[in-house]
Parts: structure tokens; sequence; C-alpha cells
């Protein structure tokens, strides 16, 4: 069975340049050039990956994305955009998103993006494992449920990205242990970066928003300085 790509772009040029470079590397691909139109498109067709634009006529990406993952498409899913600051960055993985790109992107990287994504969607990342055999792990008065990419607190529920899933089930499986930074991004993340530190921060402190009472005093997901982060789902109230 191909492998499909949805690509949500309103410049036609970009989306009929992305549309052949994909279908040239074998991916069936279908498109929209709204907001609106992608996000029902993902939602009927179940694309295997997204590419999505984030300044977009009718709805902007990042509500669209929030709105997929609300209605917990799971499909790992790439922003395109211009706007390449830190504060847009973490925007985009706020709403939901495994990747981003900021245009004028080489097509050679967004397609080793791709690959990298959708291999980690069929296989797990690199190295992670859940520590619970049911895919649920108790946080407090909460609940994560891997199998379902969500997080149940305070009578709400919060989706989770794949790679927020990867991330949670990464630090379960090692639970108690103070990870380095460096070895959270090689074995959740399995490649190289140069801004692979930030890169966890980052997620990690998207993470702590879903599965934290209090994120800015956060107790199962805890920092530990010069080193990196440890878990405990004991949580430690100093």
């Amino acid at each position: 069975m191909s492998v499909r790509v949805l690509v949500v772009e309103d410049d036609p040029t970009l989306r009929m340049t992305v549309r052949d470079r994909l279908k040239g590397e074998g991916y069936e691909v279908l498109e929209a050039s709204d907001g609106p139109t992608g996000e029902t498109m993902a939602l009927r067709e179940d694309p295997d990956l997204v590419l999505l634009d984030v300044m977009l006529p009718g709805r902007a990406g990042t509500s669209v994305l929030r709105n997929l993952r609300a209605d917990r498409m799971v499909a790992p899913v790439i922003l395109m955009t211009a706007r390449g600051e830190e504060f847009d960055r973490i925007q985009g993985f706020e709403s939901g998103a495994d990747d981003y790109v900021v245009k004028p992107f080489s097509l050679a990287e967004l397609m080793l993006r791709v690959r990298a994504l959708l291999d980690r969607s069929r296989g797990g990342a690199p190295g992670v494992q859940s520590a619970d055999p049911s895919g649920r792990l108790r946080l407090g008065d909460g609940e994560a449920d891997l199998a379902a990419f969500s997080v149940e607190r305070d009578g709400e529920r919060h989706s989770l990205s794949r790679l927020e899933r990867d991330l949670l089930a990464y630090f379960a499986a090692h639970e108690g242990e103070a990870l380095e930074r460096a070895r959270i991004f090689d074995e959740v993340w399995g490649e190289d970066d140069a801004t692979s530190l930030r890169t966890v921060d980052q997620h990690v402190a998207k993470l702590r928003k879903k599965i934290e009472p209090q994120p800015d005093a956060p107790r199962f997901l805890r920092t530990v300085h010069g080193v990196g982060y440890v878990f405990e789902r004991r949580a430690s109230r100093g």
C-alpha cells in the first residue's frame, strides 16, 4: 500500500513543487489550498503524514492542527512557514506539530524530514518503549493513555502528538534515571542536530503543560540542573 501525504499549501507553485517531488519519491499525494479544506481532508482521508502551511486562507495552520489533534488524528505533521523565530516554533510545537521547516527550504531537507517522521511513526522512535504493558501511566490524579495519544487530567482531555507520546514513553521506560538531554535527543529523535538541546527543552516544556498540574512547578518531569531531566510517577514535592 502506498504512503499518502497530504500537502496543505495555498501557494500553487510551492504546492506543485512539493507534490511533484513527493510523487517522484513514490508517495501518493493529496492536496488542499486552504485551512478548512485541509482539515476536512486530513480527517476524511487519514493520510500517513501532513505537510501543513501556517499562513492559510480560511483558517490558520496552527488552528487546523489543534483541531486535528483534538479529533485524535495521530499522523505526524510538519509545519511549513516563512516565520522562523523561536516563539513561532514553540507555538507550532504546542499546537501539535512533530517537525517544522522554514521557507524557503531545501526539498532534499524536506524529504529527509518526511522519511524520518514516517519511519518513526511506523516503528516507534529508537529506544522508545512503554514502562506499562497496557500503555497507561498514572500521573497523580491524571492518566496518560499512550495507545490513544492522550492525557486525562482534571476532567479534561489533552491530545499528544506522536513525538510527545514517544517522549513520554521514553521517560517512563527510564523512570528515576537522570537523563542527559543529548541522550534523550539521540534515543528519541534518532538523529544528530546542532539544535538538539533546545529541541528537547521545547518539547519537555510542551509535555509538562499536558501532564503537570502546575507546569511551572513540575512534579513528575523535573529538571536536573547541569544534566537534563528525571521522570518519576510518584510525584516529587520538593
